[in-house]
């Protein structure tokens, strides 16, 4: 997807260094950026904490102004190096790093990576990442629709490990294969001795279409109740023409019921989005979504039929500038059981109204 952010550039000259005669002579770019997004969202259903549902970690506060997510981003570049450092604080934050221990709560980008190959786009990259699974990031103003989509929601947005990654040349084809800490974890479980791995193919036939194949196999329990996870993403966004564009994605995933059990829980997710622009200022966007984790893997619900729910939702944004986007948003999630609660009273659906106010710098 395409990012809406500018960015300063500060060109720093190598000078008194020794230069590898086989590289040409190149100007390190050590560049910064930052994003900042605030929102104000109404839930219907009035929750007396002021909680939207806990499977919702993005624009997650009713009847509030506050900070979904904002950051500073320093980024360092040459031929064969580069960096990212990114701090960022909000909403998002504190509900997605909750986890993490210090200061690690609010690193939200921290990464070296090193090109292997001084022909070819090899890379080997090390750090704190977003995620190779989904359409969606947490940069609201980069995703088509304001909220994340419930599988967005539910699997990983950020990831800490290692990545070697290879594109082609015509940037036609790009595969990568990752070791990590686990599941949306900068830091390991505790008392778990073994690592996660991950791979992603990203095609390009031609410049309107990418389809994308992301897996993770892994654990995200101690080793004393380790159970076996797999995970399949895939997706593929269709620009139809200038103004109509279509993302489909569709993710499953299955989960050893205990231990060394060949019996395993299984959960799946289907999403789609259109979105019609019909100027370059405007944009509208209709998602319809359905969750299915009935055995309650990575959503739990008290109820007969677990966590079944289609959602719907329709938002308009409005671009006065390049780097600005003014959004809103209505959503309605509706559940085979009564998991949420209106008045203290069990209620199978769910509405609510979200403006947000997004630049990128």
């Amino acid at each position: 997807m395409k990012r809406f952010m500018t960015t300063v550039a500060v060109m720093l000259t190598l000078t008194g260094a020794a230069q590898d005669t086989t590289i040409s002579k190149q100007i390190p770019s050590l560049t910064f950026s930052g994003y900042a997004e605030a929102y104000y969202s109404y839930d219907l259903n009035k929750p007396s904490d002021n909680n939207r549902p806990g499977f919702l970690y993005s624009h997650n506060r009713h009847n509030e102004f506050n900070a979904n997510l904002a950051f500073i981003k320093a980024s360092y570049n040459t031929e064969r190096v580069r960096a990212n450092l990114a701090i960022a604080a909000g909403t998002y934050m504190n509900a997605n790093y909750t986890a993490e221990p210090g200061v690690l709560k609010n690193i939200y980008e921290a990464n070296v990576g090193h090109k292997l190959s001084r022909t070819k786009n090899l890379w080997l990259d090390i750090g704190i990442m977003p995620s190779h699974i989904g359409f969606e990031s947490a940069i609201s103003k980069d995703c088509w629709a304001l909220t994340r989509s419930l599988v967005a929601e539910n699997s990983p947005y950020f990831e800490s490990g290692a990545k070697l990654s290879y594109t082609t040349d015509n940037g036609k084809l790009a595969v990568s294969a990752l070791a990590l800490n686990g599941w949306q974890r900068i830091t390991r479980v505790n008392a778990s001795s073994l690592m996660s791995w991950g791979t992603q193919v990203v095609v390009k036939p031609t410049g309107n279409i990418t389809l994308n194949y992301s897996t993770f196999i892994g654990t995200d329990k101690p080793d004393s109740t380790r159970r076996w996870r797999i995970y399949h993403n895939i997706y593929g966004i269709f620009q139809f023409t200038d103004k109509i564009g279509f993302t489909a994605g569709f993710d499953i995933g299955t989960e050893q019921v205990t231990k060394g059990s060949s019996h395993k829980n299984n959960w799946y997710s289907a999403v789609g989005i259109w979105r019609y622009t019909p100027a370059s200022q405007w944009a509208i966007a209709v998602r319809g979504e359905y969750f299915n984790d009935e055995d309650g893997v990575i959503i739990a619900a008290v109820t007969p039929n677990g966590f079944k729910t289609s959602g719907f939702s329709l938002n308009v944004d409005y671009l006065p500038v390049l780097n600005i986007a003014l959004r809103l948003e209505g959503r309605t999630l509706n559940s085979k059981d009564n998991i949420f609660i209106k008045n203290g009273n069990p209620e199978s659906n769910t509405t609510a109204i979200t403006f947000s106010a997004a630049v990128g710098f």
